[in-house]
């Protein structure tokens, strides 16, 4: 799968308190976070059965996960997958700001350029196919729901 990495950006990709297990990212040089690869947050579980586990990554706040069924990521898919990406955002413990569009609003910067591309989840976070035009390491940042958010993903050049 694509390797998901943090761009160096002085932010954690994994909050305080996150699983230990991961795997480092090493595909993109700058990038240093990791996707984790131990069980699901609590949160971030509903519709996975018994020990849900899955690539994925945190946002550096905490408030949002990209679980990864397509790991890892990449530009070019050439047997017929997708960059399938499930985003699960932690339960408000406020109320959301209901003048918020229900979508999840991505805008990605390719580390090191001023490529910047915007891509949207109607209805909010939940299912998606995020490509992006360029492989390399991409900052994120992310909006639903009165809610903010970061992280990086890594996607390859390739894959066969």
């Amino acid at each position: 799968m694509v390797l998901l990495a943090g761009c160096t950006t002085g932010q954690s990709a994994t909050p305080a308190g996150a699983p230990a297990t991961t795997a480092p990212a090493s595909a993109a040089p700058g990038c240093s976070s990791r996707v984790e690869t131990g069980s699901l947050p609590d949160w971030a579980d509903a519709g996975f059965s018994g020990d849900a586990r899955a690539p994925h990554v945190f946002g550096a706040r905490g408030d949002i996960v990209a679980v990864l069924f397509a790991h890892p990521l990449a530009q070019v898919r050439q047997d017929g997958s997708s960059n399938k990406i499930l985003w699960v955002s932690r339960a408000a413990t406020t109320s959301p700001d209901t003048t918020s569009p229900d979508t999840l609003a991505i805008t990605a910067t390719l580390d090191g350029t001023d490529t910047r591309v915007t891509r949207e989840v109607v209805g909010g976070p939940g299912p998606s196919i995020i490509d992006m035009p360029r492989a390399g390491c991409w900052h994120l940042e992310l909006r639903w729901a009165g809610h903010t958010d970061t992280m990086d993903l890594v996607y390859a050049d390739r894959l066969p």
